[in-house]
């Protein structure tokens, strides 16, 4: 497939710039693959999809405030540095990208808040990537806890306004458990404590796999042959108790429901020679898109994502691609809202 095939037009004014104000009063539009019949619902009406021996699989990832901004020593230039993943914890390396990366240099010192933190430039990886050191004397506890004083909750920069302290609990899945994500995994954003209640006295199982969404989630596709392009590594983990339930809800001819693309990926990462998920930690590079054909997940939820994205390619590959595109031309004709805090889609 092409990159072109995936070129939409959608206005700024249909990227949410804010959630809604109870996270399970999204919208929900619900797609049949098979028959490409279109229903449009509230997300807390997602319980009705679901049975008793279904099984829904989240990741429960968790943001770090990973958006730093300090200044240089001597110049006292303002400098962002946004915090990709912990190189080595002991030594406080970290993989990072700065702003203006050609004001920054290794050997740079740069100093945040009113010097709490202070790090060292170490080495040049891209033209925008850079590896610091911080020096710090206090405990790996203390370190932590200075850098979620001092960062900034990761907001994607196609939301066009500044960050807001409520984004600090609204970019962030109600299960969120591991930290290590520089983004959210959006599709769980619209899950309530009362809609997963209501799941459970169902007998639907909700079980978690992790994936430590990176900034690769939102890179530009830069060739036309999709074949060519190259996803960015991410760490995932999946529990024996997962796989476990997973495998006997496929058993059972049930459904298995990725939340998210983020899980759909880790799921599909490990799958045995016998077709069923296989207990894992490691890293993937997985592309999902059309004619991808899926091993584990028979259902999927997630948000509307923006034109020529890796994202929907793969909601494409999953709900079948004509399909998925006439559906997008519904969502804007009926006031769907796209991107992170958008509207949600469930794929049956």
């Amino acid at each position: 497939m092409k990159l072109s095939a995936f070129k939409f037009e959608l206005s700024g004014d249909k990227i949410a710039k804010y959630p809604t104000e109870n996270r399970d009063e999204s919208k929900l539009m619900v797609l049949h693959r098979d028959t490409g019949e279109i229903e449009h619902k509230m997300f807390k009406d997602i319980v009705d999809y679901f049975e008793e021996g279904d099984v829904l699989v989240n990741n429960d990832t968790k943001v770090f405030p990973a958006r730093l901004y300090g200044q240089k020593e001597k110049t006292g230039a303002k400098i962002e540095v946004f915090l990709l993943r912990e190189l080595n914890p002991e030594m406080h390396l970290w993989d990072v990208l700065v702003d203006p990366a050609r004001k920054i240099r290794v050997g740079n010192k740069l100093y945040f808040g009113e010097g709490e933190l202070v790090a060292e430039v170490i080495d040049n990886t891209t033209s925008r990537g850079r590896t610091i050191r911080f020096l710090f004397d206090g405990t790996d506890e203390e370190f932590y806890k200075t850098i979620d004083t001092l960062g900034e909750t990761p907001l994607p920069r196609t939301i066009t306004r500044e960050t807001e302290p409520e984004d600090r609990e609204r970019f962030q899945t109600i299960y969120a458990k591991n930290i290590g994500a520089v983004a959210a995994p959006v599709a769980g954003l619209h899950f309530t404590k009362q809609v997963m209640k209501r799941m459970e006295i169902k007998g639907i199982d909700i079980v978690s796999v992790t994936l430590h969404i990176g900034l690769g989630t939102f890179r530009q596709v830069d060739v036309e042959d999709l074949t060519k392009h190259k996803m960015d590594s991410e760490n995932y983990a999946i529990l024996q108790s997962t796989a476990d339930a997973v495998n006997k809800a496929l058993d059972n001819k049930k459904r298995v429901c990725s939340v998210g693309t983020t899980s759909m990926r880790a799921l599909e990462s490990s799958v045995s020679a016998g077709g069923r998920l296989k207990a894992n930690e490691a890293w993937t590079d997985k592309f999902i898109f059309p004619e991808y054909e899926f091993k584990i997940c028979n259902a999927l939820i997630t948000n509307f994502h923006l034109p020529e994205s890796t994202l929907l390619m793969q909601a494409a590959a999953f709900g079948g691609y004509d399909k998925v595109m006439n559906a997008y031309k519904v969502a804007q004709k009926e006031g769907y809202r796209f991107f992170s805090y958008g509207d949600a889609m469930l794929i049956i």
